[in-house]
């Protein structure tokens, strides 16, 4: 028996970089001032990863420093189109749904810099924060464990009768866990209302996809768990946008859950620690021209005739908002030792789970 060799790496994408939103109807293109937004928030997304990366450098970030350099379109689009009271259910390259559904960048810098002022008063660091305002659930690190929260969220408000639909994602890599098919099967039998985003970013830590997985597409797996399955262009944020919306209709509609494969590139390490060396340069240099931010910017040149000076104007306030809040955060106390044991447990209230008439006379 003849066995075929594997390839080494990742087929480079399409040389011919199409405009972005191509092969949307008119009316799914954002006007002018909504093109606007989204460009700030990937390019928000962008400087906050790229000063992490320096503070890493110069030592003001201690441990794991995951960023999400390239695949700033999937995470600002999957957040953009989500209703206020539906949930986000993250992991650790999301930082642009993060900032879309109301986190800044101080708050950001706060708990990378394991500030005491941090949501995790420095017992934690990276996007391992959550926001009860804009229904974030915190990441745990184990990844593909959040797939599970996510399908228990949306069991929970539906039980609750609530019209709340879940978005949540999983690498390329952890799609090889259980825990990615226990989850899917779930919300799939129970047609729950939930979007599976799968950031496909061409390696699981330095493993390329065909030592992970034989079928062509982790798309097509949406169909063995009875649910549609589309790859999407990761890099083009109005592409992702439109794919979450519609994925999020129908599970509002009771139709279930949605699989989507965003295709990007990862553009750094896994980590900071990770010096990168097992990607080709020519895979990184054939990634450059489906840059999400730059080819958002040139979307707002030739669409919305955006001016130079305007979208300069803007970069150097985005600028000015990081520089700030990294002052801040530096300026910001660290935790003291004898704070160890505070803030661990929250008290739990029998009424936060058991109805108000099955309470039994409890008190505290």
């Amino acid at each position: 028996m003849t066995v075929s060799a594997f390839p080494a790496h990742p087929s480079p994408p399409p040389a011919d970089v199409p405009p972005v939103g191509h092969g949307l109807a008119d009316d799914a293109h954002p006007d002018a001032a909504v093109a606007k937004a989204m460009y700030r928030a990937l390019l928000l997304t962008r400087r906050v990863d790229e000063r992490a990366v320096a503070l890493y450098r110069e030592g003001a970030i201690i441990g794991g420093c995951y960023t999400g350099i390239g695949n700033e379109a999937t995470s600002v689009g999957m957040a953009w189109p989500m209703a206020q009271d539906d949930v986000l259910v993250p992991t650790q390259r999301d930082l642009g749904a993060h900032l879309v559904r109301g986190h800044g960048p101080l708050e950001v810098l706060r708990q990378y810099m394991k500030r005491d002022t941090s949501q995790t008063r420095g017992r934690d660091s990276g996007l391992h924060l959550g926001r009860e305002g804009g229904n974030i659930v915190g990441m745990v690190s184990h990844l593909g464990h959040m797939l599970g929260v996510a399908t228990g969220v949306a069991l929970a408000e539906r039980q609750l009768g609530r019209p709340t639909a879940v978005v949540t994602t999983i690498g390329d890599g952890a799609t090889s866990l259980g825990d990615f098919h226990e989850a899917l099967n779930f919300a799939a039998v129970q047609r729950l209302p939930v979007v599976f985003v799968i950031v496909n970013n061409q390696y699981a830590y330095s493993t390329p996809p065909s030592l992970q997985y034989a079928v062509p597409k982790l798309a097509d797996r949406g169909a063995a768990y009875g649910m549609p399955g589309h790859l999407v262009d990761g890099t083009d944020v109005l592409a992702v946008v439109h794919r979450v919306r519609e994925a999020l209709d129908r599970g509002r509609a009771g139709d279930g859950p949605t699989l989507l494969e965003c295709a990007t590139m990862r553009m750094r390490g896994h980590s900071e620690h990770d010096d990168f060396r097992y990607v080709p340069a020519s895979l990184i240099e054939a990634w450059q021209p489906w840059d999400p931010v730059t080819r958002m910017k040139g979307y707002l040149r030739a669409r919305h005739d955006e001016t130079v000076a305007s979208l300069s104007e803007l970069e150097a306030a985005v600028a000015e908002e990081i520089d700030a809040a990294e002052a801040q955060a530096k300026a910001e106390p660290t935790p003291v030792p004898n704070s160890a044991k505070e803030g661990v447990f929250r008290r739990w209230h029998p009424e936060w789970t058991v109805p108000a008439d099955q309470l039994g006379g409890w008190s505290e």
